[in-house]
């Protein structure tokens, strides 16, 4: 009777949960998200070792690895899959059609095909999308606001998903009413990236120059990279997740990404526990955060104002 709900009502046998992530499986960021998943299932009843146990595989950015891991996850029939990322769940969804997906980190499933539509789903798949194509255009309007002199940034962006361009054109459609005068980056591999970062600083003008990187597992894989090309470079740069200026990244605007994995693992629950994918509606982000480093501005000489910090919900000193 001390079980929990969960432990008892599956205790003939262990459930499987299948986990792909767009993250290497050293990197810190994507432990602590699969961590988080892990406690919040746990919290619903299910113990890793003793009523459920966990299939995980770290796809990096590669779309050959994604594809090999989802083929290995599927040949493991596993109760359901969390796969995180756009790049994760068309992997996925490639490899089965029967097995219960749920997705989170993904911009608009309906466009990409993912799901039939938002409020009921329809196929094997549902979960969680972090925000819409137009909240992308925020990023150049607070690059604006902590960085006035700017007319030009560099938008870093993965073409090889359809989250790529959709940021983009969000940002190309906002950014004429500012001034700013946009150049894509690609974020195929760090070479690229670093080379493209230099070139674009060094065509400008001191202090008229930023970056805006919009999400994607690419860019998150070399935020490392990004981050230090930014400060050597001297460009303010707004970025979509807390885990940029946590890491000396200047700003961010986007969700919790944390709180994404939280609400998957409700979902993952009551998939284990007889839910259906396809009835599952598609759920937004409930809270936005803005997140500024005053450490990062100050070493780019930038005076943030006091209205734009009253604004943020942390302030990393």
């Amino acid at each position: 009777m001390g079980w929990p709900l969960g432990a008892h009502a599956q205790s003939d046998r262990a459930r499987s949960i299948g986990v792909l992530m767009g993250f290497a499986a050293d990197d810190l960021e994507g432990q602590a998200r699969l961590t988080t998943f892990e406690q919040a299932l746990m919290r619903a009843g299910w113990v890793k070792g003793r009523n459920v146990q966990f299939e995980v595989r770290w796809g990096n950015v590669s779309a050959d690895v994604l594809r090999k891991f989802a083929a290995e996850l599927v040949d493991l029939s596993p109760d359901v899959i969390l796969a995180s990322s756009s790049a994760a769940v068309a992997a996925m969804l490639q490899a089965t059609r029967t097995i219960p997906i749920v997705f989170n980190i993904v911009i608009d499933p309906v466009g990409a095909g993912y799901v039939d539509n938002l409020a009921r789903p329809g196929g094997n798949a549902t979960g969680f999308t972090i925000y819409e194509y137009s909240m992308s255009g925020k990023w150049v309007e607070l690059l604006k606001l902590i960085a006035p002199r700017i007319t030009r940034a560099a938008v870093l962006r993965d073409p090889a998903v359809a989250s790529g361009p959709g940021q983009f054109a969000a940002i190309q459609a906002v950014a004429p009413s500012l001034g700013v005068e946009l150049r894509p980056v690609d974020v195929r591999d760090a070479g690229e990236i670093e080379r493209a970062i230099a070139t674009f600083a060094l065509s400008g003008k001191s202090g008229n120059s930023g970056l805006i990187v919009t999400g994607s597992q690419g860019a998150a894989a070399h935020r490392e990279l990004i981050i230090a090309q930014a400060a050597r470079h001297r460009l303010p740069a707004v970025y979509n997740s807390r885990f940029w200026p946590a890491a000396n990244g200047l700003m961010s605007y986007g969700p919790d990404f944390l709180d994404q994995f939280r609400r998957a693992a409700d979902y993952v629950d009551r998939i284990l526990r007889g839910e259906n994918a396809a009835d599952l509606p598609v759920q937004a982000p409930t809270k936005y955060e803005l997140i500024i480093n005053l450490k990062t501005a100050k070493v780019l000489g930038l005076d943030v104002s006091h209205n734009l910090l009253a604004r943020a919900d942390e302030v990393i000193e």
